[in-house]
């Protein structure tokens, strides 16, 4: 039978190896029909045979982007999106600009996202500069880690957000030092302007997705994780929308998701969200989405002190700041933690879990070890069955890992879920996070090599819209431990510097594993989704690394870009 595709003349990264007489790739009806020569390729070519002369170029499996926020990226780069505007007058053009073509000046919200926590003193920025250019208009921005919202007078006034209103028990009001709201909103306490946003339409969310889908390919990615499918931030559950696009074929990415466990979750409501958990899962892979994971987030980050920390932030980084000194929440009383994630692991449900603190880290893997020991009868009996399952659990971020835990993935076979771009001294990190982890944490960061040295599985992703979504430049830092941004700026930890075969291995089948997508590798059988690379990365230096582009991607057998 003659394929549909053959790409010959290359060189083959199989997901797992790069294969020394790998040339030559064809796929048929979907899925890789042949892996071998270019002399052997030939007996794959009929008339209707599409050939691709790869000229010495890599081809990958496509990338599968293990965490990221595809729907919620869309859904921002349609709307006021801030992402390139630097500092408060590039978002003041960007908010005057949106608000001049989206409705009348005197009504209507104003939403978007992007902006960045490097461009100002201290990392956050003060509702009058938005107030400048839009006075009358609520205005609500997420900034690009997603973790708070910057808001002018007008929306602190519709919410009754003033020096008298408390913090939620998740969450913080941003204040000047007279005590007033700054238009600063972190974690939880985004949701007392959030709930108060126009819906988001079924029809919103089909379009982001479709606009970020496109956005993907032309990176080479074929299949990513939703890190969050549930009510978040102002955004509504998009597992509808991505059933609806599967059964229409207008999907052609290879999508899952994690199902969202909410913060403020008691133990009397564990049963409802697991049952709940259970049908959505039924629902969604009925429509072509699966919805196998469960994500909880156990802290937040750094840089507005809500990162879980084993010992104090640094007193001298918090001057100025209410609670100076403290150790950052726990999203989850340990307790609540603990059962939650024992009940979902014995309901079948992967852990995908946001831990980027120290201590974070420690209880998260705690949690895992609890419902593994406490479901040791159950798995055996599976393994021993027709139906084994094996947990693919994961940990996303890890920025701060203490020595004594680092052994502790590998023995609880917790995949590393790392975001390779954060892992370099960037402006961020230099200014905000430093000050606040101290120089000993500092080179604590991201231990990468260590963790995979220890035996932990590693899968990657970009957390995209949070940081750039290009497999590239997440690799390039990974291997180099250095932005090419920021040239002359020491590599952040070197030690803990990925190879690239590691790297690329990560963000293909490790990726794929963790996600139980069948795609990552290129074998005979396997979904023919494909990469092809501008040029061998094997044979760059590793500084060169960034400046690598896909030429071609193919999902499922179908061209969904080309350059």
């Amino acid at each position: 039978m003659a394929a549909d595709f053959v790409l010959t003349g290359g060189r083959v990264f199989d997901g797992v190896r790069f294969l020394p007489c790998g040339t030559a790739v064809a796929t048929t009806s979907g899925v890789i029909s042949f892996v071998g020569t270019d002399a052997d390729a030939r007996a794959a070519v009929g008339p209707a045979t599409e050939v691709v002369d790869l000229h010495g170029r890599l081809l990958t499996p496509g990338f599968v982007d293990a965490h990221a926020h595809v729907f919620m990226g869309g859904i921002e780069a349609l709307a006021c999106d801030v992402g390139q505007a630097r500092g408060a007058a590039g978002v003041q053009r960007a908010v005057a600009a949106y608000a001049a073509i989206s409705r009348a000046p005197d009504a209507g919200w104003i939403t978007g996202a992007g902006w960045y926590k490097g461009d100002y003193d201290g990392g956050f920025p003060d509702a009058s500069v938005l107030d400048a250019v839009a006075p009358s208009r609520p205005v609500y921005l997420i900034n690009r880690d997603h973790h708070s919202a910057w808001v002018n007078t007008a929306a602190l006034r519709l919410a009754g957000i003033d020096e008298r209103t408390p913090d939620p028990p998740d969450g913080r009001i941003g204040r000047r030092s007279d005590g007033s709201a700054s238009g600063i909103l972190h974690e939880g306490a985004m949701s007392l302007v959030a709930r108060l946003l126009p819906p988001i339409s079924q029809e919103s969310v089909q379009a982001g997705i479709l606009h970020a889908q496109r956005h993907l390919h032309s990176l080479g990615i074929t299949g990513w994780q939703e890190a969050i499918i549930g009510d978040y931030a102002g955004y509504p559950d998009a597992g509808t929308a991505y059933g609806q696009l599967a059964t229409s074929g207008r999907l052609t990415g290879r999508a899952s998701g994690a199902l969202w466990v909410p913060r403020g979750l008691t133990l009397a409501d564990i049963p409802a969200l697991v049952e709940d958990f259970r049908e959505r899962r039924r629902v969604n892979a009925a429509a072509g989405f699966p919805t196998s994971s469960a994500k909880i987030m156990i802290d937040g980050v750094p840089e507005n002190r809500t990162a879980a920390l084993l010992d104090p932030y640094e007193p001298e980084g918090c001057a100025g700041m209410p609670g100076d000194g403290d150790r950052g929440p726990s999203y989850l009383p340990e307790e609540v933690l603990h059962a939650v994630a024992g009940a979902l692991h014995s309901a079948r449900f992967d852990l995908h879990l946001h831990a980027i603190g120290d201590r974070a880290v420690r209880t998260g893997l705690d949690a895992v070890g609890v419902a593994l020991a406490a479901d040791a009868a159950a798995l055996a009996a599976d393994a021993a069955g027709q139906h084994a399952w094996t947990p693919l659990h994961n940990m996303a971020h890890v920025q701060l890992v203490h020595p004594d835990d680092v052994a502790r993935f590998g023995a609880l076979g917790v995949t590393v879920n790392a975001q390779g771009l954060w892992a370099c001294s960037d402006e961020q990190m230099r200014t905000l996070t430093l000050p606040l982890i101290g120089p000993e944490r500092a080179h604590r960061q991201y231990p990468f090599a260590s963790l995979v040295d220890g035996g932990a599985p590693l899968a990657m992703g970009s957390d995209w819209p949070v940081s750039d979504a290009d497999p590239w430049q997440a690799i390039h830092v990974a291997v180099n431990r250095a932005h090419p941004a920021y040239p002359g700026v020491p590599a952040l930890v070197a030690a803990e510097a990925l190879t690239l075969p590691a790297a690329l291995r990560a963000y293909t089948s490790g990726s794929a594993r963790v996600t139980r997508s069948p795609a990552g590798v290129i074998r005979s059988g396997a979904p023919a989704d494909l990469a092809v690379l501008c040029v061998d990365p094997f044979t760059l230096e590793d500084a060169e690394l960034h400046g690598v582009q896909v030429d071609l991607t193919v999902a499922g057998g179908r061209v969904v870009f080309e350059r």
